[in-house]
């Protein structure tokens, strides 16, 4: 599957579908050699920015959002070429997506109050300020960045 068709798909469909769509991807493009658990860690990043409300009104916006999420800096031509991986990130969305449909206090938090991440392979985390909440796998979740 082509990333672009993936975003077109999910611009597409109503809501909640769409979001589901838009959070896998970016389980899968963030986090899918990473643990279980990891990937829940970077769809509840996600989630957490929505809830914030400063990155946009969807799961679908806040992952599109310039610059903060692999889905908006992946050229459309990118081919997300790993079925089975893609399949554990549409779980992982799934079950993060009806966790966080519960009220706050009741939801499973893997990094809670984290608001950002970082792959140490990929980033130089100068911008980081503080210790992480949690580090799983490759990345180091944090709840300030700046």
């Amino acid at each position: 599957m082509k990333l672009a068709w993936l975003l077109w798909l999910s611009s597409m469909l109503p809501q909640p579908q769409a979001d589901q769509i838009c959070l896998a991807t970016t389980v899968y493009l963030e986090a899918r050699d990473q643990p279980v658990l990891g990937q829940r860690a970077v769809a509840e990043v996600a989630l957490r920015r929505l809830d914030t409300g400063h990155h946009g009104d969807s799961v679908c916006a806040v992952v599109r959002a310039p610059g903060q999420f692999a889905p908006s800096m992946m050229p459309g031509a990118y081919k997300l070429d790993d079925p089975g991986a893609f399949a554990t990130a549409n779980q992982v969305a799934a079950r993060a997506l009806s966790d966080w449909a519960l009220p706050p206090r009741l939801r499973r938090q893997v990094v809670p109050g984290a608001k950002y991440f970082i792959a140490y392979a990929n980033t130089n985390p100068n911008w980081v300020r503080g210790d992480p909440v949690a580090t799983i796998g490759a990345h180091a979740f944090y709840s300030d960045a700046f």
